[in-house]
């Protein structure tokens, strides 16, 4: 058996829509909610991409996770065999089918993984242990063999070569803490106050750790050393407030007044920069050169990062997914509740293509190609690549015999298969 390509169909007409409810593609601590765009004028059918020759066996339930050149299947117990959760690695070769690596036990009360990194030689699983209280538990296993390593409390993220793990209890407190993967040890930790705990990425991961408690007193850590690199009180003389803040590249966002008002403070000396008037702030966001707020009812503003100032205005738009060549992914409203998607120009918010209603695979990658897919009259799934640069949702293939459910990494496409496991499919 080997993976096959996916090769692209051109001039070939997609099916209807799909009314399936989104997937969202998860995060610890940060869930992206995927909602996507308005309809392609679709007739006829498309050819069969054909099967996958690399059918790989899982158990009902079990999750996926790519990363790299590895396929991580998290099984959930097996009552009838009394085997609790499994983990079970398969590489994927450049050519040929995958090739399974090992089988390991995972802890026992252990719940659903939302988070998977791979480290230093390990590979970190995120998941709540269970109960209403919202406690999450980090542990290891040894890339290479499956054995299992140590098992602590928090969430785990990529900082450097080593991770950050964060914890909060019932009242929104908590610490954060740089931990040694192959050992597990502390290297430092900082309490973190209600709410205030915020880390700034990069491309090697997080960077920065920024401590914003309602007194005002902030401080900025670096993410590998935890040296406090500048405190200051951006606040004096006022009483502790409700905010909320966000750090987007080098400035530090603090939402007040019941989200009316964005104040940018500068990260490396956290001087005022600006304040702007908007209304109804829920978040922000990197978009290329500018700034997004969003609206917690819907719709975004476009800010300029320097001076607050807004660009332009979109009541339909969500989230920016992807930013490039001068153009923004966006999710916008739908009332059927299916997933939608158009492409803006980021400079003046104008629309420029609608791409349809799509199931977005899962990426943890930024640089992966966005592939959507729906359900075709004939009961196979169409999958297209959402191509920014061309404003165009490409059709490269229709699957049969898949639900859906796909993620996407390192030029490789798996689905969940109607007969239990996953397919797996080479990108063109």
């Amino acid at each position: 058996m080997t993976v096959i390509d996916l090769g692209e169909r051109r001039d070939d007409p997609a099916p209807a829509p799909s009314t399936r409810p989104p997937r969202p593609a998860a995060r610890p601590y940060r869930i992206l909610a995927v909602l996507a765009v308005a309809l392609l004028t679709l007739a006829g059918g498309v050819p069969a991409a054909g099967r996958p020759a690399a059918a790989v066996p899982a158990r009902p339930g079990a999750e996926a996770f790519l990363v790299g050149d590895r396929l991580y299947l998290v099984e959930p117990p097996d009552l009838d065999r009394n085997e609790g959760r499994q983990l079970v690695a398969y590489r994927i070769p450049a050519h040929g089918p995958p090739t399974r690596l090992w089988r390991s036990s995972l802890p026992v009360g252990s719940g659903d993984i939302v988070g998977l990194l791979n480290r230093a030689g390990s590979v970190l699983l995120t998941g709540p242990v269970g109960g209403t209280d919202g406690t999450y538990r980090t542990f290891t296993v040894d890339a290479r063999t499956g054995a299992p390593g140590w098992q602590q409390p928090g969430v785990a993220v990529e900082a450097g070569d080593g991770v950050l793990i964060q914890t909060v209890d019932a009242v929104g407190q908590g610490t954060i803490r740089r931990v040694d993967v192959p050992s597990g040890r502390a290297l430092w930790w900082v309490p973190t106050p209600p709410g205030g705990a915020d880390l700034r990425y990069g491309p090697a991961g997080a960077d920065r750790v920024v401590l914003a408690p309602a007194s005002g007193e902030v401080e900025v850590r670096d993410a590998v050393s935890g040296a406090r690199l500048v405190t200051r009180n951006i606040r004096p003389g006022e009483l502790p407030n409700w905010q909320r803040t966000a750090v987007v590249d080098d400035l530090l966002l603090v939402i007040r007044d019941n989200g009316a008002t964005v104040t940018g403070y500068g990260l490396d000396r956290l001087d005022r920069r600006w304040t702007t008037r908007l209304s109804l702030v829920g978040y922000l966001s990197p978009c290329g050169a500018l700034l997004c707020a969003y609206q917690q009812i819907g719709g975004m503003w476009a800010l300029d990062p320097a001076t607050g100032a807004i660009r332009w205005r979109d009541e339909h738009s969500r989230a920016v997914l992807r930013v490039n060549a001068g153009r923004f992914l966006v999710t916008t409203a739908d009332p059927a509740g299916a997933s939608r998607y158009a492409v803006v120009e980021a400079a003046t918010g104008h629309r420029l293509a609608d791409l349809g209603s799509w199931e977005l695979a899962n990426w943890a990658d930024p640089d992966v190609p966005l592939i959507g897919s729906r359900r075709g009259p004939d009961g196979r799934l169409v999958v297209a690549e959402l191509d920014l640069v061309a404003a165009r949702a490409r059709v490269i293939g229709a699957l049969p015999g898949l639900l859906g459910d796909c993620r996407v990494g390192a030029g490789v496409l798996a689905c969940r298969r109607a007969d239990g496991g996953f397919g797996l499919w080479r990108l063109p």
